[in-house]
């Protein structure tokens, strides 16, 4: 979240940017809170000096032998006064944690303003769409389903809609994706692997920004108030929470293969076929924890090993610079990478690669200490898809498959088939 002083400091550089996010909280309301409480603390502060004089003459008045009472009915409603001022401050500090926590990130100067998707910016394209000798094309919902790969009744049969079961060849593709990923990015890239819970608990989903706002998407336990991961950001992001991190292992690079479950509550409208919207769906995360000053060229880099996977894979893709529309409630900037369907005839987001300032690691406390023993410091955290694996393989599907019905992978990935 947004640091309280930058918030007092900064109120129309903070409105400009909900605007900007199409994003509504009671900023005015929080200043309003803010005043009081800091005029109610300097009430307090003086009622405890004046307390303390009278502590003293308490002391002067014992060795003179004088009478007490009236200064000890003076501290005793003094104190009284304290407690409720302290009372008050505490309601006051929760008020204003409320507002603040639904405050958005300020937005990077080179993200452009856009009230919608159309101010999105496509900065590269690679791979090239295909050029296919037959037709008609399959969707990959057809496709999947004539090979076997793929069923969405036995989903529905076994939880509901928008649950595929990937079955024979099609499991196995899923698998192999995973592979190549965690392979490129730990032997290429120089990630760390890791395995993490699939639950997780309120603060760490508090940490990395998905509550309060988005609590409406989020699959929670009844009896526990656990949540199904949505990505692997969160545990991930939240291994270090409390942590001052050392400068000389800075950036700190995690790559984790994880199962994501989202509600898609906020899917009214979509386009929910097929791979392109569904409730679980796999994906190999990539989370960096890098100084300040580290943050732009790390978020390129980021996007860049994402990208390369789409490069071995052979897709058509483009990168995407998000406008202040698209960009997500905690990011500061962010990049899309798009995969091209032909048989949809559709671009597919399959990763998106955000920095997120020092505004993840205010709300986990998670902190960087230079050499020297210099005063600890926020780090700034980002993470990306690399990458999202049901659309990247509803592209797989469409891109490679062949006039008489069958799919025929790029290189890079049969080591992984066979």
């Amino acid at each position: 979240m947004l640091d309280l002083k930058f918030l007092r400091e900064n109120p129309e550089k903070v409105r400009q940017a909900m605007s900007a996010k199409r994003i509504t909280a009671d900023l005015d309301k929080l200043l309003r809170l803010d005043e009081e409480r800091r005029i109610l603390l300097k009430e307090v502060e003086n009622l405890k000096r004046e307390r303390n004089l009278a502590n003293d003459e308490i002391t002067r008045l014992k060795k003179a032998g004088g009478s007490i009472e009236g200064v000890l009915s003076y501290l005793k409603t003094s104190s009284q006064k304290i407690d409720e001022i302290d009372n008050k401050v505490v309601d006051i500090d929760k008020s204003i944690n409320i507002i603040q926590s639904y405050i958005p990130n300020i937005i990077h100067e080179s993200v452009p303003i856009s009230k919608d998707a159309s101010g999105n910016q496509i900065v590269r394209e690679g791979g090239g769409k295909r050029r296919f000798d037959f037709s008609p094309l399959l969707k990959h919902e057809e496709l999947g389903a004539k090979l076997g790969w793929l069923s969405f009744e036995q989903g529905a049969r076994v939880v509901g809609s928008a649950f595929p079961v990937f079955r024979g060849k099609g499991a196995r593709l899923e698998r192999a994706l995973i592979g190549l990923m965690l392979d490129l990015h730990t032997k290429k890239h120089g990630y760390v692997e890791v395995s993490v819970p699939h639950l997780v608990n309120r603060a760490s989903m508090f940490g990395t920004g998905q509550l309060p706002r988005l609590e409406e998407d989020m699959y929670r336990l009844k009896d526990d108030d656990y949540f199904l991961i949505p990505t692997a950001e969160v545990p991930v992001t939240n291994l270090h929470r409390d942590e001052v991190l050392a400068e000389k292992d800075l950036p700190l690079k995690y790559v984790c293969y994880s199962p994501c479950y989202r509600r898609e509550a906020g899917s009214y409208g979509k386009d929910t076929r097929g791979l392109s919207r569904v409730h679980q769906f796999d994906k190999v995360e990539l989370v960096k924890f890098v100084k300040p000053d580290q943050g732009p060229a790390e978020l390129e880099s980021l996007v860049r090993d994402a990208e390369e996977v789409l490069q071995l894979l052979e897709i058509p893709y483009r990168v995407v610079l998000l406008s202040s529309a698209e960009l997500s409630f905690a990011g500061m900037k962010g990049y899309d990478l798009e995969a091209w369907a032909p048989a949809t005839e559709r671009w597919f987001e399959v990763s998106s690669c955000t920095w997120f300032g020092d505004f993840q690691a205010r709300r986990m406390d998670i902190r960087w200490r230079p050499k020297g023993g210099q005063k600890s410091e926020l780090i700034h955290t980002l993470n990306g898809s690399g990458v999202a694996l049901a659309r990247t393989l509803l592209c797989l599907l469409e891109n490679f498959q062949t006039a008489s019905g069958e799919v025929e992978f790029p290189k890079a990935l049969r080591p992984y088939l066979d």
